[in-house]
């Protein structure tokens, strides 16, 4: 089977020669696959190492195709960042969020920096999922948010203060931020039609030990409008993956409700996370895409923990099928090769 049939058999819960092995990782370690393959090309790294890469496809906008790995740009969203250097790694970080000081709704009229649909990228996204098809690769896109996207304009600790005292402003804020991305999305998903399989929604709604918002907060601000974009997907015949880390085994009977499909990236180390209880309650209703544990066994373990930890994600989150592994949120820099391999290796030598 090609990396692609391999993917789409394994969400459509049909029969596969071997698992999906997908990979999520920082600049830095695919520089360091580069190294190793001897290879430049992503796409060629990819398929030399066998694994069955989803390719993100991301539009750009207003002419250019936002890097995250460039200190000093200002997001289509109007929010500044700046680099931040962490250990081996170079991250991202959200700065001066632009709507910090506004409280009434009527404000955000006069807000400057709306993006506006028609400034996205399609034709750019095309050519992208068109050279992911080259090579026989899954794809995945647009990323499109509520929550965080609010969280970067309004700054955390507001953003998470709002959903107490000052709810109006919260809703007519999201209602925005939704409104630009479903017209970008209707738009993604006419024009690019066949090249898109699956749709990435990301909104971290955990913490290491819970939620980060009450479920009550997520039923009434977040739940309708997540449902509105899973049955547009759907509409379109594509499948949801929706990603939050941590401790959110209480939102999982919504997100399935909503019409999830898939959930990333299965923090399996936070409480009621663990593997088999989350197949065993939603395994006949959601893919699990992940879990190949990313904070110490990846990183610090052994190439031999790592074969244990990736099979022992393939006994039970795969049981029966219904997995794609894949390391639990991005391989981090300094990351040995020996241990992506070996969690690459197992799966391809994988036999229930």
């Amino acid at each position: 089977m090609t990396p692609r049939e391999r993917v789409l058999a394994t969400i459509n819960r049909q029969p596969v020669d071997r698992p999906p092995v997908d990979l999520w990782c920082t600049p830095e370690v695919l520089d360091s696959l580069r190294a190793y393959t001897e290879l430049q090309d992503e796409f060629a790294v990819y398929n030399k190492l066998g694994i069955d890469k989803i390719v993100w496809i991301f539009p750009g906008y207003g002419g250019r195709f936002f890097d995250p790995n460039d200190s000093g740009e200002i997001t289509m969203w109007g929010v500044p960042t700046r680099m931040v250097k962490a250990g081996l790694a170079t991250y991202q970080e959200y700065i001066d969020p632009p709507i910090a000081d506004y409280y009434e709704p009527a404000q955000l009229a006069n807000y400057p920096s709306w993006p506006l649909p028609e400034k996205f990228d399609y034709e750019g996204a095309k050519k992208l999922a068109g050279e992911a098809r080259k090579w026989n690769f899954a794809t995945i896109g647009p990323w499109i948010s509520h929550f965080e996207i609010y969280c970067q304009m309004r700054g955390l600790e507001n953003a998470l203060m709002d959903t107490l005292v000052n709810p109006d402003f919260l809703d007519a804020t999201i209602e925005k931020i939704d409104a630009v991305q479903t017209v970008m999305l209707k738009r993604m998903l006419t024009e690019l039609d066949d090249l898109i399989d699956l749709v990435f929604i990301s909104d971290d709604m955990g913490m290491q030990n819970n939620m980060l918002i009450s479920l009550e907060s997520w039923e009434t601000h977040f739940k309708p409008r997540l449902k509105g974009w899973c049955d547009l997907i759907h509409r379109h015949g594509k499948k949801v993956l929706y990603h939050t880390d941590g401790a959110v085994l209480p939102l999982i009977p919504g997100l399935i409700e909503c019409g999830v499909d898939i959930l990333n990236p299965v923090q399996h180390v936070c409480p009621g996370m663990e593997r088999t209880n989350l197949k065993k309650q939603f395994g006949r209703d959601l893919i699990f895409h992940g879990a190949v544990e990313n904070q110490k066994i990846l990183p610090m373990g052994t190439a031999k923990e790592v074969a244990d930890e990736t099979r022992t994600c393939l006994e039970t989150l795969g049981k029966d099928g219904g997995y794609i592994c894949c390391s639990c949120h991005n391989a981090q820099a300094g990351t040995p090769i020996e241990n992506i391999l070996a969690m690459i290796e197992t799966v391809k030598n994988y036999k229930p």
